[in-house]
């Protein structure tokens, strides 16, 4: 069991013992304190405090669930000149992140249309298991998606440069040499790129059920009863095909020993490490195009359905936000600035106001911080606030976090008919399995607003809005 010392409101610490070379912070209140699969997840972040080169202390947010080496829901710092770069705490699904897209409609304008609609986005846009998109790349292409990302999809007629403006990294990492990706991942990711994939991904049609902070929505842009469309998805394949063959040439490498060999990990300084870095922002890129790309196709189907342009129909990015990456940011550490190469692994970036990473027209109030919960009760616009800079490097909660795993959920939703349940609460969801359906099903998430409770307590990000659902695709 994880030693556990109540230090505030939801807020825990796990006090630094040998071989931990950091403190861990765990932002959880008292009953998942007291819960076995905290437990485990709070084991890996003990873990992942005896990482080479570890700074100030690692961080469990609310939604944390026990994951591949790496606790989802975790946030780890690490030196640039001699910590350490893990995949394990990118994750396999490299920049899988969501997308909030404005409309000019109102609830009751989509409601008696949602079937249709939800159709039509059903079969405009490739979802499920290993789906293939209609664009094929070529592999002078491929390469070209892989160092451009987001600007790629724009130049090749899939919106228009202003969403750039409201991604972050303006939907692009540079730095990308395309060599370090084997070939095995581009081949996976030529005929990937435009859709949605499978398990936990989703686009979501959803209203806005309550605004707490109407000078924020009024920057937004966003109001009670407005429409938004929610896209969750990332690097499909192409990512998942780096993370693995980057944790197989570290695993033979074994500079050091960890407590987990899942926390496979090299010195950002060594050949591997730069070589993994680099092609982690390739597939981060794949997955920004990927996102501009199913953006472009939510619009021609609201286009398809109402009958004009997706401008009259108001369907601007709100934002775009990873949750599964590793950047090098400057943070105060032990009261200096340092650059650190920032893990977060289910956790979503948190800025406030006056940040220079945060877009021009949002920066008096902070970044836009999208959470999603799950498809049959909330989700959360939240803006990010000061304290997340240094109690959790400027980080936040990335969604509800499982409480089932998948395999238990499916035992619990044995008998039952999770989209016949969903539509008595008037929500309307298409998926390609019915396995993902119990896999996804409500019952296997934390209630979304008991999580944003909790980091709005601690003044890492603060509520702008509750949505709740109208239709949902899963794949």
């Amino acid at each position: 069991m994880v030693k556990l010392k109540k230090i505030g409101n939801s807020l825990y610490e796990l006090p630094k013992e040998p071989p931990m070379l950091v403190k861990g912070i765990a932002f959880i209140d008292d009953s998942m304190a007291a819960e076995s699969e905290t437990n485990d997840a709070l084991v890996q972040l003990r873990n992942v405090a005896c990482l080479p080169g570890v700074k100030g202390f690692v961080a469990a947010m609310p939604d944390i669930h026990y994951g591949y080496g790496f606790p989802i829901g975790g946030v780890a710092a690490t030196e640039v000149e001699n910590g350490v770069i893990s995949p394990g705490g990118v994750g396999y699904d490299i920049n899988c992140g969501v997308r909030a897209i404005k409309t000019r409609f109102l609830k009751m304008d989509v409601q008696d249309r949602m079937r249709e609609l939800l159709t039509v986005l059903y079969n405009h846009i490739p979802v499920g298991v290993g789906s293939k998109g209609n664009i094929v790349l070529s592999k002078k292409e491929e390469r070209k998606v892989a160092e451009l990302g987001a600007l790629w999809a724009v130049k090749n007629g899939f919106g228009e440069e202003i969403d750039l403006d409201y991604c972050e990294d303006n939907g692009r990492f540079d730095g990308v040499d395309f060599d370090n990706v084997s070939e095995k991942a581009r081949v996976r990711g030529r005929e990937q790129l435009g859709t949605l994939g499978a398990g936990n991904h989703f686009i979501e049609i959803c209203y806005v059920a309550e605004v707490f902070q109407p000078d924020v929505a009024r920057v937004f842009n966003i109001n009670e009863g407005q429409v938004l469309v929610f896209l969750h998805t990332g690097s499909r394949g192409f990512g998942y095909q780096i993370c693995d063959d980057y944790l197989a040439q570290m695993r033979n490498k074994k500079l050091f020993e960890l407590p987990d060999p899942q926390l496979t990990s090299v010195y950002i300084g060594d050949r591997i490490g730069a070589a993994y870095l680099s092609a982690m922002k390739a597939a981060a890129n794949y997955a920004w195009a990927n996102r501009q790309i199913i953006t472009h196709l939510i619009r021609e189907s609201f286009e398809s359905v109402f009958r004009t342009s997706y401008k009259s129909l108001g369907m601007q990015v709100l934002y775009d936000v990873t949750h599964n990456i590793a950047r090098f940011e400057p943070h105060v550490v032990e009261g200096k600035e340092v650059l650190v190469c920032v893990h977060r692994k289910g956790a979503t970036r948190s800025f406030p106001e006056g940040s220079p990473d945060v877009p021009v027209s949002y920066r008096t109030v902070g970044q836009p911080v999208l959470i999603p919960g799950d498809m049959g009760r909330s989700s959360y616009i939240l803006k990010g606030e000061a304290g997340s800079m240094n109690k959790s490097f400027g980080s936040t909660c990335h969604g509800a976090g499982r409480v089932l795993s998948r395999r238990k959920a499916i035992k619990v939703a044995q008998g039952r008919n999770i989209d016949t349940e969903l539509s008595k609460k008037g929500i309307l969801v298409l998926s390609k399995s019915h396995r993902t359906l119990k896999e996804e099903m409500p019952d296997a998430y934390k209630d979304v607003s008991r999580i944003v409770q909790i980091v709005e307590d601690n003044g890492l990000a603060s509520r702008v809005a509750h949505l709740k659902p109208l239709g949902v695709i899963k794949g």
